[in-house]
């Protein structure tokens, strides 16, 4: 099995980089640090490194000037579990999850998972199901159902579900021989323009602009990183879209936040302003949909010249699944981690992955991409696209191998956190929470500004440092 240092080595330079920087690195810890048959603390390590490589590439752009760069497994896994551990005035997370989400048998003696956080997403599968927003209720609509038919039914409905499939029934599917011909991170030309001058700051982002239109917590995450770094990072909800308020703290830290309508015109003629002197646009809506409102990656390379567009999916951005609404629990339920991990531990039906490292290593490798993309506009000039999906982190997960009796590893305890972890102010009350597990030796990052409720600033950008 590769390494941690040397899956990081993979990503590094299949994305452009110079494989000497390599040699600033230090990786520290051993496998396994959670209770998995998966690698997911050398996924979490290896994605913090890209990111924390990458803003040190981009302040010896700027500055001249090389640093270390010192990433823990441990830290790094942690920070790919933040949500759990954030306290808000001491108090930790109510529950997440509704009431009717999970794990249900079907009639053919299948498994699906629902995921039903978002009222729209609850009402499309009691829909399909003609039932009660009510576990029983539920598990008794679904044993008339075959588990792929009520997938595709309610899919069709506007739902979001997975049946669960083995590896060798997901590698079987059209989608996923798609999705193997796609790169981790797609870093791909889309316009002309001139390269850009660095505007001026003592961080390897500062001065750089990013609008952040995401939800949960892949495309948030990348956005905190972004911040952690020093990029102004300005988050951009609807006012009638559905949020989950402690993702929302958690992945808050760093950022401004406003409201933006884009179903009316004068919310689009918001975000033209605000996109028209941006750095990066940051986006998590399925493909295409944004194209709709006309701010595709064509359509934002025409308003701003040199945009790095940075693109999220659950399954990808070509093949049957392209436009399939996901989150990181379906992802892992459609091909065949919960499956795998169901069988390494012995227990009938699902398993989780002990973190939602699909949607944290994604979200540290859309954030790489950007930085990626932003290091090349300034060196040749140019717009450009990221994508990366978490389907496709997935396959690169799995490819990592497994781990030999990874179950008998006991899960962290709040000792082997504790040190890990902050004070910090916020709009909500005093946090503790995660401390960026990327340690640079002369940019530390942080969170300039403290995470604040949805719309708590105008949609307006601060001065350039």
């Amino acid at each position: 099995m590769q390494s941690p240092r040397e899956i990081l080595a993979d990503v590094w330079t299949q994305a452009g980089g110079d494989a000497a920087a390599l040699d600033d690195v230090t990786l520290s810890g051993e496998e396994p640090q959670l209770p998995s048959s998966f690698r997911v603390a050398a996924a979490a390590q290896a994605g913090v490194a890209a990111a924390g490589l990458a803003a040190a590439q981009i302040w010896q752009m700027r500055s001249g000037q090389g640093q270390r760069l010192a990433v823990d497994m441990r830290h790094a896994v942690v920070e790919c579990r933040s949500e759990r551990y954030l306290r808000v005035n001491g108090e930790g997370s109510p529950m997440m999850w509704d009431a009717i989400a999970g794990i249900y048998k079907t009639r053919d003696a299948r498994f699906v998972r629902l995921h039903t956080n978002f009222p729209h997403h609850r009402d499309a599968v009691c829909m399909v199901l003609n039932c009660r927003a009510e576990r029983d209720d539920v598990q008794a609509a679904l044993m008339q159902w075959d588990a792929e038919a009520f997938e595709t039914a309610a899919y069709a409905a506007g739902g979001v579900v997975a049946m669960m499939r083995s590896r060798e029934e997901w590698l079987a599917h059209p989608h996923a021989r798609v999705l193997a011909e796609h790169p981790l991170v797609s870093i791909e030309k889309i316009g002309d323009a001139a390269p850009r001058p660095w505007p001026g700051g003592e961080r390897p982002l500062a001065g750089l602009r990013v609008l952040d239109l995401s939800r949960v917590i892949a495309g948030p995450v990348a956005g905190r990183t972004l911040a952690a770094h020093g990029a102004d990072v300005l988050l951009i909800s609807g006012p009638d879209l559905p949020f989950i308020p402690w993702l929302t703290i958690d992945t808050g830290r760093g950022k401004l936040t406003s409201l933006v309508d884009l179903k009316r015109e004068q919310g689009r003629e918001t975000m033209r302003g605000l996109l028209a002197s941006a750095d990066i646009f940051s986006q998590g809506y399925r493909p295409r949909a944004l194209a709709t409102l006309g701010f595709s990656p064509q359509d934002a390379a025409k308003i701003n010249p040199g945009i790095v567009y940075v693109s999220l999916a659950a399954y990808g951005h070509a093949g049957p699944w392209a436009e399939r609404r996901g989150f990181d629990s379906l992802v892992q339920t459609a091909t065949g981690f919960n499956h795998a991990e169901g069988e390494a531990a012995g227990v009938e039906g699902p398993k989780e992955l002990p973190a939602q490292i699909l949607d944290h290593a994604t979200g540290y490798l859309m954030a790489f991409g950007a930085m990626m993309a932003k290091a090349r506009q300034a060196r040749e000039g140019g717009s450009w696209h990221v994508r990366v999906s978490l389907a496709r982190t997935g396959q690169w997960l799995w490819n990592f191998g497994r781990v030999v009796d990874g179950f008998s590893t006991e899960d962290l305890k709040g000792d082997a956190v504790k040190p890990l972890m902050e004070e910090i102010p916020s709009g909500f009350g005093s946090l503790r929470s995660v401390r960026h597990s990327a340690v640079l030796s002369k940019t530390p990052a942080f969170w300039l500004r403290p995470a604040m409720p949805l719309g708590s600033h105008p949609p307006q950008w601060p001065p350039r440092s």
